[in-house]
């Protein structure tokens, strides 16, 4: 065990410098270094396995922390550098103690208890670890108390590890951005081929579960920002109801869209962990509608058999969405057929939806500078930024480390809208919600559906902070717009990198989908660890 300082906070050195402007060559395919990253205790280990050794004394909950302390250095900070982790927690090996001593104690709080987990830095922890949104414009905002998701967190036993680097603003800042590039923690890298990108917004979630570093974490979307992060670094990632898991004490983006949601290896560590976050908060009032539609154990849903009658919608034209997800999807659908499930080809799911792209993103804007200047507020920076204006005006006066490679553009399109009362505004506020809604209501009932399948997106594509993304397309935003569940699961690789699909359902079905995702997990089999390889061929 290496020594680890928890006195003083603990930050990844600035690596805004970084520079991966296109793939290597695809013949370096050996590991990163030479070394074997894997050799690792706790490789793959699930949360119920982890609290069996616990509960049979093998490991304490300040042992398995340790471990993944130690994992963090050698993978995001030494060899390969992944760089997912913004933080560690100082506290954490303190949790961890608290929580042996309960259980020698006799007490347990549930499958949570003692288990190591980390969160996106755009959640406030109450606590020594900054809330930046990877903004250097946020450095030193330290929250004067913890998000109500991560107050229960903390409640199931969970051990804080630290936060994740994520894409700046959570990909809300500029239309040529990196996915996985913050000022503040640099570029992200996916584990699977390092000069790939880990997209996001929930870049670092992803990575660093995928890179076994913590045994799940919390990200958060607004569209696609939990899905696609877990698709391209091959884990299970819920993006439930708008309204499940409190958004209170998180740097928003979108009233109508935002919420956080668990990233995990598997599915039923992704439910587990679901179930340790929901609860009504009274300062978030779209927690209030999830009222009679949470459960405290999701597990309960997770059955092997559970495509059996199932009759899932096939969108159709996402499944060309890249060459090689089309040469995958067909073995795909074979084995949910030979599961038992019903398979419905459907066309577009929300019909005539084309401009609710526009809408929804205009919306965002409007609710971003209310949202962003509600919140900075009470905010505590250095810097002293106290609205998205200052933002913009900080980003231009550090430009050499604020604004790197891009620009802000979309911060700025942002502070030219005006408050939530005037008409522009209103007049889409309601109608991306509701017309995405009936969508996707009419295509299950019409079709007499329990979910519809598509493609989470393509493979991961080169990291190019110059020119930006260059991913090949995606499935969120039906259930993003209405605010609806979608969960992701591994499906497929192609050239070694992986490939997700998703299942959406209608509101509060986060346990059919769940149901639907571990059955369609546990006949593909599709998770890969990954070997943190330099390069893989285009």
């Amino acid at each position: 065990m290496k020594s680890w300082t928890f006195t003083l906070k603990w930050t990844l050195p600035f690596a805004g410098a970084l520079l991966l402007s296109s793939c290597n060559s695809p013949s370096r395919t050996g590991g990163a270094a030479g070394g074997d990253y894997n050799d690792f205790p706790l490789l793959e280990y699930s949360i119920s396995e982890l609290q069996e050794k616990m509960v049979k004394g093998e490991l304490s909950s300040r042992a398995i922390t340790e471990m993944y302390l130690d994992r963090i250095m050698a993978i995001d900070i030494d060899g390969p550098n992944l760089n997912s982790v913004i933080e560690i927690n100082p506290d954490a090996l303190a949790i961890a103690d608290r929580m042996d001593v309960e259980r020698a104690a006799g007490k347990t709080r549930g499958a949570m208890h003692g288990i190591p987990v980390m969160i996106k830095d755009n959640i406030d922890t109450g606590d020594e670890m900054m809330t930046t949104a990877g903004a250097t414009a946020l450095l030193g905002n330290f929250a004067n108390e913890d998000a109500f998701l991560v107050q229960q967190l903390r409640k199931s036993g969970a051990v804080l590890l630290g936060k994740t680097n994520l894409s700046e603003w959570a990909n809300f800042r500029s239309t040529r951005s990196s996915s996985g590039w913050s000022s503040r923690g640099g570029q992200t890298r996916n584990p699977y081929a390092l000069d790939r990108n880990p997209c996001g917004s929930s870049s670092g979630s992803g990575a660093a579960v995928s890179a076994n570093l913590c045994a799940a974490t919390i990200g958060t979307e607004t569209n696609g920002s939990i899905v696609c992060p877990s698709a391209v670094n091959g884990v299970v990632g819920i993006k439930p109801t708008v309204g499940l898991i409190s958004r209170s004490g998180v740097i928003p983006i979108s009233f109508s869209q935002d919420t956080a949601g668990p990233m995990a290896r598997s599915v039923s560590d992704a439910a587990t962990l679901l179930g340790a976050l929901v609860g009504i908060d009274e300062r978030d009032s779209k927690s209030r509608e999830s009222l009679g539609h949470t459960h405290s154990d999701y597990n309960q849903f997770l059955n092997r058999d559970g495509l059996r009658g199932k009759r899932i919608g096939i969108w159709k034209s996402k499944l060309s969405m890249h060459y090689g997800v089309a040469e995958t999807m067909g073995p795909v659908l074979d084995k949910m057929k030979e599961a038992g499930a019903v398979l419905v080809e459907l066309d577009e799911i929300v019909p005539d939806g084309g401009d609710l792209g526009q809408k929804s993103y205009l919306r965002m804007q409007y609710e971003f500078k209310d949202g962003l200047n509600e919140y900075l507020k009470t905010a505590t920076p250095t810097s002293g930024v106290k609205t998205l204006n200052d933002v913009i005006v900080y980003n231009r006066e550090n430009k050499e480390e604020a604004m790197t490679f891009f620009k802000m553009e979309i911060l700025e399109l942002s502070e030219t809208r005006g408050d939530l009362n005037e008409a522009a505004y209103l007049e889409i506020r309601d109608t991306v919600t509701d017309r995405a809604r009936e969508g996707i209501n009419d295509t299950l009932s019409v079709h007499n559906l329990d979910a519809i399948f598509a493609p989470t997106g393509g493979p991961a594509w080169c990291s190019d902070p110059i020119n930006g993304d260059r991913g090949s397309g995606g499935s969120s935003s039906p259930s993003a717009w209405a605010g609806y569940p979608i969960i992701t699961v591994p499906a497929a690789s192609i050239h070694g990198l992986p490939i997700g699909v998703s299942f959406i359902g209608p509101a509060w079905s986060e346990g059919s989908l769940i149901e639907i995702a571990y059955s369609f997990e546990q006949i593909t089999q599709a998770r890969r660890t990954p070997e943190f390889k330099d390069s893989v061929p285009d």
